[in-house]
């Protein structure tokens, strides 16, 4: 922001932090702040430091700050819909929120999200900003490419602008390859029983043709389960291009390997469903 937008002169790191809070824009990178206010690397540093020591700013990533409102403080960082656009275009880095948070955004009701997840075609740590928790779920970059188009997406609308969000359909094939971070098999289920009956069978059918195949047929098995025939028999010709049977929840092995055999079979699915689903009603 340029020093015209100030009263005179070079503005203090307090009138800069409320000319951007008056524009909308809780948010501004290192790089900025120095054009900005004229301070040298580290008379900036120590002026962020101070800051940051009075609950005024927060800082996701090197060289990327939060200003905090009052409101915010007590969590220790908005929420993060409100930032995680500007966050990822200062990292280069394409981006959907997806899983718990997304399938809550599209109305499953039962889904309270405790973690911010954000699906990203690269490997990515999470972090902690105070009472919120970010983690980024890799998904390969030439899958991801295929998938992340607008027309599946969705956006988190707030005061400070948007942010991209899996559409329905992508929610429920996400939640269903990475149902260990959805809250398991059990979570899954409840997402498919919720958000199914909204899908469109054919933007489903489209977008599962980028997704492990064993995936597809849990979503699918999990839909008919739910009654949302429909959706369910747009995914059933991926059963043809299974080459063996999968287990429902590869995550649950038998406590003997001789009695994997007394698992109750979804033929139709070509699944082997070693774990009991239950859901809210």
């Amino acid at each position: 922001m340029s020093t015209s937008a100030y009263d005179s002169g070079v503005p203090s790191i307090e009138s800069y932090f409320e000319g951007h809070l008056a524009q909308g824009r809780a948010y501004f990178t290192r790089e900025e702040a120095q054009a900005a206010l004229g301070l040298s690397p580290h008379a900036l540093s120590v002026a962020l430091m101070r800051q940051a020591k009075k609950g005024r700013l927060a800082r996701p990533r090197r060289g990327f700050y939060l200003i905090l409102r009052p409101e915010d403080r007590a969590f220790g960082a908005p929420d993060p819909a409100r930032w995680v656009d500007p966050l990822m275009k200062y990292l280069q880095l394409d981006y959907r929120v997806a899983l718990l948070r997304a399938a809550a955004f599209h109305g499953a009701s039962h889904q309270a999200a405790m973690v911010f997840q954000v699906i990203v075609p690269r490997q990515m740590r999470g972090f902690e900003l105070g009472r919120q928790r970010l983690e980024f779920v890799y998904q390969g970059a030439e899958a991801f490419a295929q998938v992340n188009r607008p027309g599946w997406l969705g956006a988190i609308k707030s005061e400070a602008g948007f942010a991209k969000v899996a559409g329905l359909e992508l929610t429920l094939l996400d939640c269903a390859r990475y149902f260990h971070k959805a809250a398991g098999i059990n979570g899954l289920a409840q997402i498919a029983k919720d958000l199914g009956g909204q899908a469109k069978p054919d933007d489903l059918a489209q977008i599962a043709v980028h997704y492990e195949n064993s995936a597809v047929r849990r979503l699918g098995y999990l839909l008919e389960r739910a009654g949302h025939v429909a959706q369910a028999d747009a995914l059933r010709p991926f059963v043809r291009q299974a080459k063996t049977a999968a287990l429902l929840d590869p995550s649950v092995k038998p406590l003997v390997e001789g009695l994997s055999d007394l698992h109750e079979k979804a033929p139709g699915w070509r699944l082997i469903v070693n774990e009991s689903v239950e859901v809210d009603f």
